[in-house]
């Protein structure tokens, strides 16, 4: 019973050992990115790692797709800073909560650069394997950045649609 007892306690310490370590790994990301260090950022994500976005059609396929995808945002925003609010990991799964703030400095989604500063977030879940990100989903308030950046009308500014 002892015997049973030391092993549960060492998996469990295993766990939580490996949890503290997937979450280490997605700190490393963030700061990667904010550092703007490619190969940083390549040491902890896999190179076929597929990122589900809920603004793309289909999941993102490799590191390439993604850093077309988040390159969008450097170049957009090009202060951007990445922060983590909030971070859970339980086995293989890290869960975030990461704020974003930055000014916007060239062309995002056809706006023009505007130089208002912004600040949105996101809901962030990986999955690491033997210390990368093999797979990544994010939501992303990009209606909070739309409205930022007058794109989007805020609530309460709404024109009022005349009939026609």
């Amino acid at each position: 019973m002892a015997s049973c007892l030391a092993v549960e306690r060492d998996t469990q310490r295993g766990a939580a050992v490996s949890a503290e370590e997937n979450k280490a790994v997605i700190r490393r990301w963030i700061e990667a990115y904010n550092e703007r260090d490619l190969e940083a950022e390549a040491d902890v994500l896999a190179p076929g790692i597929v990122v589900h976005v809920s603004v793309a059609p289909d999941p993102l396929e490799g590191l390439e797709a993604w850093r077309r995808f988040s390159g969008s945002f450097a170049e957009a925003f090009p202060d951007l800073r990445l922060t983590v609010q909030d971070i859970a990991a339980e086995g293989d799964t890290v869960a975030a909560r990461v704020d974003f703030r930055g000014t916007h400095r060239g062309e995002f989604q056809g706006i023009p650069p505007t130089g208002k500063e912004v600040a949105f977030s996101s809901m962030e879940f990986n999955r690491v394997a033997d210390g990368k990100v093999e797979e990544h989903w994010v939501e992303l308030d990009l209606l909070g950045l739309m409205q930022q950046l007058g794109a989007i009308p805020e609530p309460g500014q709404e024109e009022v649609a005349s009939p026609t």
